[in-house]
């Protein structure tokens, strides 16, 4: 795919992971489409703090409205759907708004595809529908678990995503990654969550420290981003996106400790602590079909990976709240 001149749109495009995609595509020569959450303070997220915003075109609306979904993919190439609520703690406490957002959202997004006849639709998966690990590596014929709220909802709309493709043949391709991470995520996250804490001192408040997480570098997700809908065998396939490495998260902290040269001092809080029954306790990535069908690997290394989150970390300590616990 030559990108240059392209008709793109990005869902969720003030987020964490869709802010560094939306610039990645914008290098790349494509007419990219931010489409953000419509809010009263007309904030635009990420997008609004980013160098390139002047060269996005940005479109403010609810991914659960079918007719703003259905303008804002209209004359659209190729749609990136990373629209969703994320945050597993609130999905505890509020499923109904995730069964709307994930599975409702994404819905709106494939009709819309399929009525103006885009291109290609990368629909956003989690590693966390897979639930705890039954073997490792995890590949894509893993069974499927929904231990959250909000793994059940992400499942459901995979599940979407899957029929609309086998019904309908709309050139869906589900992206699947294994725990991101990078600048501009959010403290709900647990690499954000540790380096806060230790810039603001050395005891870290954490949950589960034996759980393990294959963690990868938001530049390697966009990539493969990209390069799923870059590759025509790519279509119908569901493709994990991981670093093929398992790291507890006591090894995490104490690994974000050493880089940082800080003293470390972990406590339980239970706040932090899943459900019995929800926490998924083992994650790690099988990415082959990803190499084989993509040419998909992972460029940055863990400890790369977490040098730049450090750093970014560090300039932008003002935009975080190292005690709070955010949902």
């Amino acid at each position: 795919m030559k990108w240059e001149n392209k008709k793109i749109l990005v869902t969720g495009a003030g987020g964490f992971i869709a802010s560094h995609l939306t610039e990645k595509l914008v290098k790349l020569g494509a007419e990219v489409c931010a489409f953000v959450h419509y809010n009263a303070l007309g904030s635009h997220g990420w997008l609004d703090t980013s160098p390139l915003k002047k060269d996005v075109d940005v479109l403010a609306g609810d991914i659960c409205d079918r007719d703003s979904v259905l303008n804002a993919v209209k004359g659209r190439d190729v749609v990136f759907h990373l629209a969703a609520l994320i945050a597993i703690p609130y999905s505890y406490h509020a499923p109904a708004s995730y069964i709307r957002t994930n599975i409702e959202g994404t819905l709106n997004v494939l009709q819309a595809a399929r009525t103006h006849g885009a291109e290609r639709v990368l629909h956003t998966s989690t590693s966390e529908v897979y639930g705890t690990a039954r073997y490792v590596p995890i590949d894509e014929s893993h069974p499927l678990q929904g231990q959250s709220p909000y793994s059940a909802s992400k499942i459901g709309a995979d599940k979407i995503a899957e029929s609309f493709f086998l019904s309908f043949q709309t050139p869906v391709v589900t992206v699947r990654p294994f725990n991101t991470f990078g600048p501009r995520q959010s403290a709900r996250a647990v690499i954000p969550a540790i380096i806060t804490q230790l810039l603001a001192g050395d005891k870290v408040r954490l949950g589960n420290l034996n759980a393990t997480r294959d963690l990868n570098y938001v530049s390697n997700t966009v990539d493969g981003f990209v390069a799923a809908a870059e590759t025509p065998d790519a279509l119908g396939k569901t493709l994990n996106l991981g670093s093929n490495r398992e790291i507890s998260i006591k090894g995490l902290a104490e690994l974000i400790s050493s880089l940082m040269g800080k003293s470390l001092e972990i406590e339980i809080d239970p706040v932090r602590l899943r459900p019995d029954g929800s926490e998924v306790e083992r994650l790690v990535a099988n990415s082959q079909l990803a190499l084989d069908v993509l040419g998909w690997k992972p460029r940055i290394t863990l400890e790369q990976g977490l040098e730049h989150t450090i750093a970014w970390m560090r300039e932008h300590l003002d935009r975080y709240s190292p005690d709070v616990y955010a949902l």
